[in-house]
């Protein structure tokens, strides 16, 4: 699950691959604001087909915050 959502990263937000761990905070180590945040909540959408609410979106603060949440919905 990781490198599914490394790519999706790397792809819609344009991160480096490189600095995509599950420790890494969104805001503060991959520079993801919020309107990069709801860009990444509808690719992830459309990538796991699954549903993201805005306030799960606000609660994501990791690379394996997303992951869990991906997991859940599946």
């Amino acid at each position: 699950m990781l490198e599914d959502v490394k790519r999706v990263l790397v792809e819609a937000i344009n991160v480096d691959a490189d600095d995509v761990k599950p420790e890494a905070n969104l805001k503060d180590d991959l520079g993801i604001d919020s309107l990069s945040a709801v860009e990444l909540a509808l690719e992830l959408e459309t990538e796991f087909d699954v549903r993201i609410e805005d306030e799960e979106l606000a609660k994501l603060e990791t690379v394996q915050d997303i992951i869990d949440i991906v997991n859940a919905k599946k």
